[in-house]
């Protein structure tokens, strides 16, 4: 094992904070969880950031829907609040993770103009404070477009970053940002009207005017579903407790026996986000056995969310910093 050292965050996200929001007890656990996750990065002083992150049909889109992507430049669009701007991608050393990626037979795409939502903005804002306080390679993972990779795939994808970050010698920040069980109001291709269809093959740089559409259409639905009056997927605990104690135990391949059609079925068309985390996890096992604590999970359905915040260090460096 030589001097490089990883250490990992995975949280949940929400385009709702601030517009629909829990009780203001709820919210400032939240945020004072964050702000213990943000201390620990602090404290860690990490070289670089690679952060595992889904899209919402705002940078990738049917027009081309790779499975994974790895970002050598990128920009935040800045929806539901969430910060925009330049990410600041050291893009010779994303090119080389691409490529080390491909030689470890992992089909990755990669983007010199990748665009990144909330789910990779927010992450970054909770963990340091801004898009651009560490140099950051963001890699998309598609959780909202069948079909979708296997989590064994998502798995092999963290492994394969994770061996590539041991022979950097940096201090490597991983995260996974994504939701436990939950299914919010994401329009699905097949059946839909000629207008939807065409914003999911090609939907980039929406209007203002449509951003803010969508944006009053995920209010209403979380309004809806806090009510009791929504069609879409319940929150599942017991669900989320059970993945969240498997990542905890070590055993990470025990993930891949996880079906797509049984992840829809227990947590939600969204709780294929999971495949965040599980990336995240594998990067920090492809550094040998590591310790993680779960820091954080409640339902909340106002943000129609399993809700929770994990942190892990490799087992022979749990005391390094």
């Amino acid at each position: 094992m030589n001097s490089s050292m990883i250490h990992l965050e995975c949280l949940s996200h929400t385009p709702l904070h601030g517009y629909f929001d829990p009780q203001p007890e709820v919210v400032a656990e939240v945020e004072r969880v964050g702000r213990a996750a943000r201390a620990r990065v602090e404290a860690f002083r990490p070289d670089l950031i690679v952060a595992f992150a889904p899209d919402h049909f705002n940078g990738f889109f049917y027009d081309v829907m790779p499975p994974f992507c790895i970002g050598a430049r990128a920009q935040s669009i800045g929806d539901f609040k969430s910060l925009a701007g330049a990410l600041p991608v050291p893009e010779d050393l994303a090119y080389a993770l691409a490529e080390s990626v491909l030689a470890a037979d992992i089909d990755v795409a990669l983007s010199y103009r990748m665009q990144v939502d909330h789910g990779c903005a927010q992450a970054l804002e909770v963990l340091t404070g801004s898009l651009d306080r560490y140099p950051v390679i963001p890699v998309f993972i598609n959780s909202v477009a069948p079909p979708l990779a296997t989590l064994r795939r998502a798995r092999l994808l963290g492994d394969a970053i994770g061996r590539f970050m041991v022979r950097t010698g940096k201090r490597v920040l991983v995260v996974g940002s994504g939701g436990i069980s939950h299914e919010p109001p994401v329009p699905e291709l097949f059946g839909a009207t000629p207008e939807i269809a065409e914003r999911l093959i090609a939907g980039r740089n929406p209007s203002e005017e449509s951003r803010d559409a969508r944006q009053t259409r995920t209010v209403a639905a979380a309004r809806a579903f806090t009510q009791g009056d929504s069609h879409l997927h319940p929150l599942n605990p017991q669900w989320d407790r059970a993945f969240l104690e498997q990542l905890a135990s070590g055993e990470l391949t025990a993930v891949d026996g996880m079906t797509n059609a049984a992840i829809t079925r227990d947590g939600g068309k969204s709780a294929h986000e999971i495949r965040t985390w599980v990336a995240a996890f594998g990067a920090l096992a492809a550094h040998g056995p590591y310790r993680a604590s779960l820091d954080y999970y409640r339902a909340i359905p106002e943000w129609i969310a399993g809700f929770a915040t994990m942190h892990a260090t490799p087992a022979h460096a749990a005391s390094a910093y």
